[in-house]
């Protein structure tokens, strides 16, 4: 065990984000922490490097390791170039290969006992130089930093000029080439292109340490990952396995959880109305057993109602108009900034009902097409045609369709006019902004919320053609996997930029790679796309780069990692093998058999009252004749009546017990 952390609580004012919160971390581990925006993920990293202090609780790390940690955003501020800041890194190992070329000169000049000492230190500097890696540390720099989607002409860049996101890349390989025992990524596919995301999978998968990151990128956990650990309303709850075996186990634990609180709902419920039943029957035996299992009932152990799951946006996307089959004509669409030429006779088709994925690495112009489709921009040359009775939707990502000054409230409102104050609130209620919530000024927003607040504009237009730039990046989980749903079950046309991998190969019918300044299209989602990519950019784009090269550890493809419906545990396809005849004819026979059951029970209790009913009320007439004097005075009518009596008694008390092994057999 490299990593404890022991019930770890974290609270900031009267908002308890962590509670109880336990785990640990074995060596070479690669483990996720997942939970909702809000969830305490982010948090409980900076316990674990301190930069926080817990409430309570503490945070072990094994003697002599060391601790690496990416934060989601960085702001370098260094006066050297990218090259120079990675090379800082290696200053240790730069250093020794100093010493060592120093003691060689040196050694020619040596004799005796000043030469053995002279070379044992040699040896011993050699030795370390070689586990360190030294004689390849200039070729690691460019690796991770191609890896990270560098190339090599921005080597001399000054870092003071780069931008956010590449600032956290070029933090995240200082961090890597680094090689602490235990690395902590906080959202490290945040900037990252397709490539460098499936480099970085497969580094971290070689990585000798331990990894433990958080992230809303599925198809990278399942990649990565064989633990997870969850943080749900304060609560840590440890999975083993990736991303798709936590969230079925989840799915099946929730399941049961809330089968067996509805179960003991249903027993307390029924033992409750058979203690009314056996209250009314007013006997001294009856009203006995009642207050026994009334005890019984005070000392069962009530099971804590399962959290309802009410972060959930609720989206529901449907056109109110159908667009022709041809809904997007592009023929020799070519644009360029300058001497940057992004694509050039790009020819585009989509037609009605399909949901098309553009994707590609950084810079190669796949937002750029989606604003030109819009008008936002003027292409160099082409044509954009849009189909008849197309409606265009449209996400941007840097949300430029939003007004900044204006509240969330007054953004739907005002695109909406005819919306009544209370379906406003509702509709952005359905968004996770409640209360106060949505007087908020956009500007004022993060890009999560932003984000949401174009989605429920977007919900509400009712386009039959969405075009979306990066519509997952800011969701959590649940949220992209509510907005998958969305559009699975759309029946317009969708158009969209994504490098969530997850949501491509749940939602696509057909991917357009922009590559070498032209576009390959797959027929398929974005296992299909791994599948058939060597072979298409090949035949092509054959001047397009090849997949950037990465450690190479794991075989698994991403098809066997991520299973769909229809696929046995070990990845391979179900093959349904038909029942036998005999076998449906004995379900059959056993389900007649145990409804026949349930009726004669449910008939058999019912007979039983009736008959209770029946005797309870001859015993009344008996007890009310044995008040007149005409009956008390007729010694032989007397004798007979109590008789009587004594046997209905007799026969009440055989049916109480007869309709209460009758009630308990429900």
């Amino acid at each position: 065990m490299i990593l404890s952390c022991n019930h770890i609580r974290k609270a900031f004012g009267t908002n308890q984000i962590l509670s109880e919160v336990s785990f640990h971390i074995e060596d070479h581990e690669k483990a996720a922490i997942v939970g909702i925006n809000g969830a305490g993920k982010s948090t409980l990293l900076k316990i674990i490097v301190g930069e926080l202090a817990a409430d309570s609780g503490d945070v072990i790390l094994s003697r002599g390791k060391t601790l690496g940690y990416l934060a989601q955003h960085q702001d370098l501020d260094s006066a050297r170039s990218i090259y120079e800041e990675l090379r800082e890194v290696k200053r240790p190992v730069i250093e020794m290969e100093q010493q060592i070329r120093t003691l060689e000169l040196q050694m020619k000049d040596a004799a005796g006992d000043e030469l053995e000492q002279m070379l044992a230190a040699y040896s011993r500097l050699n030795h370390t130089f070689e586990l360190e890696n030294g004689y390849a540390w200039q070729s690691e720099i460019t690796g991770v930093l191609k890896g990270l989607g560098f190339e090599e002409e921005e080597f001399d860049k000054k870092v003071s000029t780069l931008s956010g996101g590449q600032k956290t890349r070029l933090s995240l390989g200082k961090l890597l080439l680094s090689r602490p025992d235990i690395i902590l990524l906080d959202e490290p596919t945040n900037h990252l292109d397709m490539e460098s995301i499936a480099w970085l999978e497969n580094y971290l998968k070689a990585y000798d340490g331990a990894v433990v990151i958080v992230a809303h990128d599925r198809y990278f956990l399942n990649r990565v990952v064989g633990k997870i650990i969850e943080l749900e309303q304060g609560r840590g709850s440890v999975y083993l396995g990736n991303y798709t075996a936590y969230s079925e186990k989840k799915a099946m634990l929730r399941a049961a959880q809330l089968k067996a609180w509805m179960n003991q709902q249903q027993e307390i419920r029924h033992q409750e109305e058979v203690i009314t039943k056996l209250k009314s029957f007013n006997r001294e035996k009856s009203i006995k057993r009642a207050e026994s299992r009334e005890k019984m009932l005070a000392k069962i152990e009530l099971l804590e109602k399962p959290a309802e799951i009410n972060d959930e946006m609720r989206i529901e996307l449907e056109p109110n108009i159908l667009s022709g089959n041809d809904v997007l004509t592009i023929r020799g669409l070519s644009k360029s900034f300058g001497s940057n030429r992004l694509f050039s006779h790009v020819d585009i088709d989509i037609k009605r009902g399909e949901r098309v994925a553009l994707i590609g690495n950084n810079g190669t112009g796949k937002t750029t097409i989606l604003k030109l489709i819009n008008g936002m921009l003027p292409a160099d040359s082409g044509t954009i045609t849009l189909g008849s009775k197309v409606h265009i939707g449209y996400y941007d990502q840097e949300h430029h369709v939003l007004h900044m000054e204006k509240t969330a409230f007054e953004e739907v409102q005002d695109a909406y006019p005819n919306l009544t104050n209370t379906q406003v609130r509702n509709i952005l209620a359905a968004f996770l902004f409640t209360g106060d919530d949505v007087f908020k000024r956009i500007s004022d927003l993060s890009g999560g919320e932003r984000g949401r607040v174009s989605l429920a504009k977007l919900m509400l237009s009712e386009a039959n053609f969405l075009i979306l730039d990066e519509p997952t990046n800011h969701l959590d989980i649940t949220s992209k996997e509510i907005l998958e749903n969305a559009l699975q079950s759309y029946t317009g046309t969708v158009f969209y930029v994504s490098h969530d991998r997850y949501f491509i190969n749940q939602t696509a019918t057909r991917i357009l790679e922009l590559t070498g300044q032209t576009l390959i299209n797959y027929i398929g989602n974005y296992d299909y796309y791994l599948e058939k990519r060597e072979a298409l950019t090949g035949l092509y784009a054959p001047g397009a780069s090849s997949p950037r090269s990465v450690p190479e550890r794991s075989t698994d493809s991403p098809a066997a990692v991520h299973r769909g419906q229809g696929s046995s545990p070990d990845g391979n396809p179900l093959s349904a093998a038909p029942l036998s005849e005999s076998r449906v004819k004995q379900d059959w026979k056993s389900q007649k058999e145990e409804q026949a059951r349930i009726r004669k029970r449910q008939n058999d209790l019912k007979k039983t009252e009736e008959e209770i009913h029946r005797l309870e009320t001859r015993d009344n007439e008996i007890g009310d004749l044995l008040q007149k004097e005409e009956i008390y005075t007729d010694m032989d009518r007397l004798m007979a009546l109590n008789q009587e009596k004594e046997e209905l008694q007799s026969r009440l008390d055989d049916l109480y017990l007869r309709w209460e092994e009758l009630a308990e057999a429900e």
